[in-house]
């Protein structure tokens, strides 16, 4: 009795849905609804509306959907307008049903379900999935009228980047390895693939004047769907803001925590000077260049300092000036007052700012490239790791730091965490190659070059130490043959190429033709494994000297002992120099003079406070002693070095001419067949 009771009120009450055309009103309203939605969630991305705007219209359009049954059983629409449904029971409708306004009750709750059900579909989520919290952001497009602000571009692309490595829980692609896209016809799934990411940020910027408009999209790389879109319109000097907003957006899309530390972190301004900011881009983006020139950084140096005269307080540029200078002076000029500027610019960034990690960056690089603290210069960058840990760049000054310090296993993990976030920047990949090229791990060092060589195969450098890999491990010269011979003999800005060439040569007891290059060089002088010069007359009485011309070989030793010693003078506390002068020394047959040179070179770098470059003055002091006829120390100091990473190769004592002293000695001989 009670089943059938059931059944017939259920019945009625279908039947009662029908009279009042609300199973009409729901199936209309489902075919509109579902096209507004498609057309909110494809369009407004396109037209780029923030992501809320369409999840506003997602959610209107589900909560109208009770509504709408509520008001399509509650009223009728006809030629008379729109009246309340008369309360009567149809013919065809079981007796004793009633429809009264409580039947209103199931009917919203059936709507509201419906509706909900509908939503864990429609609304825009995240993805079905997790979105996997890994991002590169795009080189962005100039639409400003001047193509002179593309730097402009640049800049808030790497401030952008910069926010997002503050992000201790995203993983993020640094710049390096995305500007090989930039122009392209974008691929995204392929780019995503390649740099192996989630998601993809791309976007465009507008300035004129002061005023700045930054177009910004994120983008699923797997399936190329646009999670969100936003237009930022604003003055110059609130760029700051725009920049942690979206990072801050990004980071709420992928689900990534932000600590309270990093949202503070964010919202720093760097600066209220917009000209000073200006400044600081230009600045950054001519540094930034692969194929920079030593003759670049003076215009660089000029425009950080701009940046600073306009507002003093500005710590990035200090910090920024203070890795130009550090970075001057281990690799341009190794003069006091380099040193003294960079000391100078790292300590005024971190007494403005010192909770800024790129302060402590900036201190470390100076503690690294002038005063050689390794220590010291770790523990700042342990501490810039904390305010970037997504930063590739801070992972690469450790590994750099480990290396020197002997610690080759920590350096090659370093590497290969710097790597993983900025996996296409050949210099990183040439300088990770070259931990593996120091501890003779041949094979892995040619795939990583091969890497770098993917990345940029017109680069030089990367490519001579690619055939020098081939070198060492085989004693094979045909690669570094092909190399050279390939390339102008006219053009070599900083003397690379010709001291290629000079090793070549020497290797092939081809002299004359060494001598006829050296002379033809435009370089007066080229820079060796280590920070001192080699001055072209040094080159020449190295030549001389195996062609046994010895009055040629002891003016050119004179002419660059001139060189040589005024060198040291400028800076006596370089290690290199000193090695360099004792070499001349040895040459010119001063030879007490030459070991006091020699020794001073490796107590200001030994192998114990730097194990990349301080086995190779132990080289050098190994050659000195040869040269002045002490075998016994320069075998004993060989045989150390083919033990020690960073130290003498095989092919290199095998085949350099200027080992031939040493090979009518039986020792020298035992000790090659030993290694």
């Amino acid at each position: 009795m009670g089943n059938s009771f059931h059944s017939s009120r259920l019945y009625g009450f279908f039947c009662e849905l029908r009279r009042r055309k609300v199973w009409r009103v729901a199936a209309g309203y489902g075919v509109v609804g579902w096209l507004i939605i498609q057309f909110a969630t494809t369009v407004f991305p396109t037209l780029a509306l923030p992501l809320w705007t369409a999840k506003l219209v997602v959610l209107l359009v589900l909560a109208g959907f009770p509504i709408a049954l509520i008001l399509a059983w509650a009223f009728d629409v006809s030629a008379a307008g729109i009246q309340a449904t008369p309360e009567i029971v149809p013919a065809d409708c079981p007796p004793g049903f009633s429809s009264r306004r409580k039947n209103l009750i199931p009917l919203a709750l059936a709507g509201l379900l419906i509706a909900l059900g509908a939503g864990y579909f429609l609304i825009p989520r995240a993805s079905a999935g997790k979105l996997d919290k890994s991002i590169a952001v795009l080189p962005f497009d100039n639409f400003s009228a001047d193509p002179e602000n593309a730097y402009f571009a640049d800049g808030i692309q790497d401030d952008i980047l910069t926010s997002l490595a503050k992000i201790g829980d995203l993983k993020v692609i640094s710049r390096t390895s995305v500007m090989p896209y930039r122009g392209q016809t974008h691929n995204l799934r392929e780019i995503g693939q390649a740099l192996n990411v989630g998601t993809i940020l791309e976007g465009s910027v507008r300035r004129e004047g002061n005023r700045v408009r930054i177009n910004v999209q994120l983008i699923d790389a797997s399936n190329d769907k646009h999670l969100w879109a936003q237009v930022y319109d604003r003055e110059l000097t609130d760029v700051f803001a725009i920049q942690s907003q979206l990072a801050q957006e990004i980071a709420s899309a992928l689900k990534a925590t932000l600590s309270p530390d990093e949202q503070e972190r964010m919202g720093t301004k760097p600066t209220q000077n917009g000209e000073a900011y200006l400044l600081y881009l230009q600045a950054n983006e001519i540094f930034n260049r692969p194929d920079r020139h030593h003759d670049d950084l003076a215009r660089v140096e000029s425009l950080y300092e701009q940046a600073i005269q306009l507002d003093p307080s500005f710590a990035l540029a200090h910090a920024r000036l203070a890795h130009l200078e550090s970075w001057s002076y281990y690799a341009v000029e190794t003069v006091p007052a380099r040193a003294q500027k960079a000391r100078t610019a790292a300590n005024e960034a971190v007494r403005l700012q010192p909770g800024l990690a790129e302060t402590h960056l900036a201190l470390g690089y100076v503690h690294y490239y002038v005063d050689r603290d390794y220590d010291r210069a770790l523990s700042e960058f342990a501490v810039a790791r904390q305010g970037l840990p997504n930063d590739a760049g801070v992972f690469r000054a450790m590994a750099a730091i480990q290396r020197r310090q002997g610690k080759w296993a920590e350096s090659n993990a370093s590497y290969e965490k710097a790597v993983l976030r900025d996996p296409k920047d050949p210099i990183l990949l040439e300088n990770m190659a070259m931990n593996y090229l120091a501890q003779r791990e041949y094979t892995t060092a040619a795939k990583i070059f091969d890497r770098a060589l993917q990345a940029a195969p017109d680069t030089f450098t990367i490519r001579e130490l690619h055939a020098r890999v081939e070198f060492y491990a085989r004693g094979d010269l045909e690669p570094m043959r092909k190399l050279l011979a390939s390339l102008p003999e006219n053009v070599d800005p900083n003397g690379t190429i010709t001291l290629a060439r000079f090793n070549l040569k020497m290797y092939e007891r081809k002299f004359d033709e060494l001598i006829a290059i050296l002379e033809r060089s435009p370089a007066e002088k080229s820079r060796g494994e280590t920070s001192a010069p080699l001055s072209r007359s040094f080159l020449l009485a190295t030549v001389y000297a195996q062609k046994k011309d010895d009055a040629k070989a002891r003016a050119s030793y004179e002419d660059a002992r001139a060189k040589a010693e005024s060198a040291v003078v400028e800076s006596p506390e370089d290690g290199p120099r000193h090695a360099l002068l004792g070499l001349i020394y040895a040459g010119l047959g001063r030879c007490e003079e030459a070991l006091s040179e020699g020794k001073r070179a490796v107590e200001l770098l030994p192998e114990s406070k730097d194990a990349f470059d301080g086995p190779i003055l132990a080289i050098s002091r190994a050659r000195i002693h040869m040269m002045c006829g002490d075998f016994e120390t320069a075998l004993a100091l060989l045989d150390r070095s083919l033990q020690t990473p960073s130290g003498a190769t095989m092919a290199e004592l095998r085949l350099d001419p200027v080992w031939d002293p040493l090979r009518a000695d039986p020792r020298f001989e035992q000790m090659l067949k030993k290694f």
